[in-house]
């Protein structure tokens, strides 16, 4: 098929691999513009998907909006079959979204319409949700309100938001191909009106660990922030952050947010939290033993 692809983040790197994998003709690939970096300079930083299209030869346009008449006009002289989106970031006018002679068709990191939104990977970790997956939707003006054509479900488990993010990825740009290759065999199934839940993108403030709530919603925020923002807490007025941790099932005294040993146990609301991967501010990742031993938090330590 003719199609133009719109994506940005890594997560949309493997749709826009599997299509050409496919054989599928990829006239060009949407996609945000670049970024200032966060090195000295600040020299704008092509996104994933910009960097792995211009490798592959396909042409990157990258709109600031798609809401003048100008884009629009740009959008609809490329002639698809259909667009496929993933993570693209933007809005898409009624105009783009019915260019293409089969529509839109979005890949969704989630069990729709459970998180609909921005935020459906690091959502499902932090709500305890046992199961979530990825769905391909054919895209209405609403936000991620359109019919479900196929879904790929997988356990949350342990896993952090990158790594979930990562398999949810491989699962949608699989699913996405097996559409598009008989994309009138998956008759698009509307979303029930009842379990709609909204993903909110993620602020940074929510990264900061509140040690009030149970020892398991800590350590959920733990892998739901892992590999970004990154989950944190202060002490001695230095910023610590969180790549992983365990929880213990045990109530310590003391009030929430202290530590109650020489190895980092955090009392919760609940139970308790100990972190096992960390990183301070401008140093390496390490283990929390390693941590200690140059930087020690003793018993009793308000976080």
């Amino acid at each position: 098929m003719r199609i133009v692809f719109m994506g940005t983040p890594d997560f949309a790197v493997p749709t826009l691999d599997a299509l050409v994998e496919a054989g599928h003709e990829i006239v060009a690939a949407y996609s945000q513009p670049p970024r200032p970096g966060g090195r000295r300079g600040r020299e704008p930083v092509p996104s994933p998907v910009q960097r792995r299209a211009e490798a592959l030869g396909i042409a990157v346009p990258t709109p600031v909006s798609l809401k003048t008449p100008e884009a629009q006009a740009d959008f609809a002289a490329l002639d698809a079959d259909v667009g496929v989106v993933a993570a693209y970031g933007l809005i898409l006018p009624r105009a783009v979204l019915e260019a293409p002679r089969r529509g839109c068709l979005n890949v969704h990191g989630s069990l729709l319409p459970r998180w609909r939104g921005a935020a459906p990977v690091q959502r499902a970790i932090l709500a305890g949700d046992a199961e979530t997956g990825v769905g391909i939707m054919r895209m209405e003006t609403g936000l991620d309100t359109g019919p479900v054509l196929l879904e790929a479900r997988t356990p949350v488990g342990r896993k952090t938001a990158g790594e979930l993010a990562a398999e949810l990825a491989l699962a949608g740009a699989q699913a996405m191909v097996r559409v598009l290759a008989n994309i009138d065999g998956y008759p698009p199934v509307p979303q029930p009106d009842v379990g709609v839940t909204y993903a909110a993108k993620i602020d940074k403030a929510e990264a900061r660990l509140d040690f009030s709530g149970s020892a398991t919603a800590v350590e959920r925020c733990v892998r739901a922030m892992n590999p970004a923002p990154g989950a944190w807490f202060e002490v001695a007025g230095e910023r610590v952050k969180v790549l992983a941790a365990e929880v213990l099932p045990f109530t310590f005294p003391g009030g929430a947010g202290e530590t109650v040993d020489a190895r980092l146990t955090i009392a919760c609301g609940d139970g308790a939290i100990r972190p096992t991967i960390v990183q301070r501010a401008g140093r390496g990742v390490t283990s929390a033993e390693e941590l200690l031993r140059g930087f020690p938090i003793p018993a009793g330590t308000r976080l």
